[in-house]
């Protein structure tokens, strides 16, 4: 039986600057950390202006906590040149809600597809070497609701199984955001839903 894979890995804050040279041809590489594609519409604007006598951007992003979604771009490259040797990379290093951007400056001498398909991979390679990479859980969120008296268990039972609390209002009617690892997820569930006055049900995403 696999188990189900409840951590991915991505960075916290924009890479520093990379630069690869080859024949003449310098390759500056960029990587940040992204939650939509509209991000990467605003990395990409931001480099355009930082290097505006550049010929190519090209980038690879992947998005979504369970690596969903992903998209590479050639930028005028020949096809498959540069936009997959920097997914591939991506995937290398198993990150998501990332972009990596590479912004090549011709240098006079043609690479040919081989050589720039291993130009754009060194500099995703470089890029991503030198960014800070994190491994986040996959957390599941519920709202559990009880009456104060048995704030006790409740807490209890937080203390036990090592739950996040990410919110509480404690009235005479008390309501509590907790995060779970999506793996604990169905066995914390159980465990309050299962406690007597106490009421448990996922929050809507």
């Amino acid at each position: 039986m696999t188990t189900k894979r409840d951590t991915y890995k991505t960075i916290l804050k924009p890479s520093k600057e990379t630069l690869f040279k080859e024949k003449g041809s310098k390759f500056f590489g960029y990587a940040f950390p992204i939650f939509s594609e509209e991000d990467v519409k605003h990395c990409i604007e931001k480099l355009q202006k930082k290097h505006h006598t550049a010929r190519h951007f090209c980038y690879a992003w992947q998005l979504g906590k369970k690596y969903e979604n992903y998209r590479a771009n050639d930028d005028g490259e020949p096809s498959n040149s540069a936009g997959m040797p920097i997914y591939g990379q991506l995937q290398s290093f198993d990150v998501t809600n990332i972009l990596v951007v590479v912004v090549r400056y011709f240098g006079g001498t043609k690479l040919g597809v081989g050589g720039l398909i291993q130009a754009y991979k060194t500099s995703a390679q470089l890029t991503l070497e030198i960014s800070k990479i994190v491994e986040k859980t996959i957390d599941e969120h519920f709202i559990l609701k009880f009456e104060y008296p048995e704030m006790n268990t409740v807490m209890r039972i937080i203390k036990e199984e090592n739950i996040s609390m990410e919110s509480q209002t404690m009235l005479l009617d008390c309501e509590m955001e907790i995060s779970v690892r999506q793996k604990e997820a169905e066995k914390v569930f159980q465990i309050f839903d299962g406690t007597y006055k106490v009421s448990i049900k996922k929050k809507e995403e």
